[in-house]
């Protein structure tokens, strides 16, 4: 289902005319405050409904080890406070996403796994997919920290179609106020020709849709028409606000964060014969 471009583009196919894909970030799941419990519920119900998971950057927190400014006792689980800090956090998040080898397809890069490559010189996610892929002979692919992904509709009843997905992990510390907005409108600068943008790290959870007028020509025939965009800013599943009583997050004045990813829904259908395409994102349900 999945097909690898290059290294950090991606094909995903549907022989229907409508998909969903689960988008995922900012899990820190080796973090103490991680919430597991709504990770897995969330996953299940992925798992149940046969819905793709992709997990664009900071899937792991790694700031325990030797030598990083960040590190505090507090902030790291029992099972990973060892001689074999990175190497442990690896093998038992193998373990845990086992049960999902049927649905992971693509993990990308964060700035937490990045920045392990830099001070550690390990490359934390790549060991990851490698075992998890070898452990379970499953096909989990690795992207970058921005790439981009294609979804291809090809089914009977329509023509065919396909989405372009531009995901960016992201960048900047998210306004209080805007939370995020102005980003996705940076997004409509830098990039284009694409459906679909993507980016976390700020940890929030919403969406939006922007329209572009464009032109169009087919055999020498003119038309104007209009392009939808559709953005979404994908939310952590790392609480630490807490009741609010202390700590980095409170002292630097964040607020409480939403929790939870997001799923895309795209569908294709025939108008006047010509395939009309039609991309959302919802919150996972309660």
């Amino acid at each position: 289902m999945v097909e690898r471009i290059s290294r950090n583009i991606h094909k995903f196919s549907f022989t229907t005319n409508k998909g969903e894909i689960a988008v995922l970030s900012d899990i820190h799941w080796d973090n103490p405050h991680c919430d597991r419990k709504l990770l897995k519920k969330h996953l299940d119900y992925c798992l149940d409904k046969n819905i793709p998971v992709i997990i664009v950057g900071d899937m792991f927190c790694l700031m325990q080890g030797r030598g990083d400014n960040r590190r505090n006792k507090s902030d790291i689980r029992p099972e990973h406070n060892n001689a074999r800090y990175l190497d442990s956090v690896v093998e038992t998040a193998v373990e845990w996403f086992t049960p999902y080898a049927g649905i992971l397809k693509l993990i990308t890069y964060g700035n937490h796994e990045t920045g392990i490559i830099k001070y550690q010189e390990t490359d934390v996610l790549q060991r990851f997919v490698s075992l998890f892929n070898y452990a379970n002979k499953s096909t989990v692919e690795l992207g970058g920290y921005g790439g981009w992904i294609i979804y291809s509709f090809k089914d009977s009843s329509v023509t065919n179609a396909s989405f372009k997905h531009k995901y960016f992990h992201g960048s900047g510390g998210g306004g209080i106020v805007t939370k995020g907005a102005i980003n996705l409108t940076r997004a409509l600068e830098i990039y284009e020709n694409f459906d679909i943008f993507s980016m976390g790290h700020i940890h929030e959870n919403s969406c939006r849709t922007d329209v572009r007028e464009c032109l169009e020509t087919n055999a020498g025939n003119y038309e104007i028409k209009k392009r939808y965009i559709h953005h979404c800013i994908t939310g952590t599943y790392k609480e630490e606000y807490g009741d609010g009583y202390g700590g980095w997050h409170i002292e630097r004045g964040a607020p409480a964060k939403p929790l939870g990813g997001r799923i895309l829904k795209m569908s294709v259908k025939r108008v006047n014969k010509k395939a009309v395409k039609m991309v959302d994102s919802t919150s996972f349900p309660l």
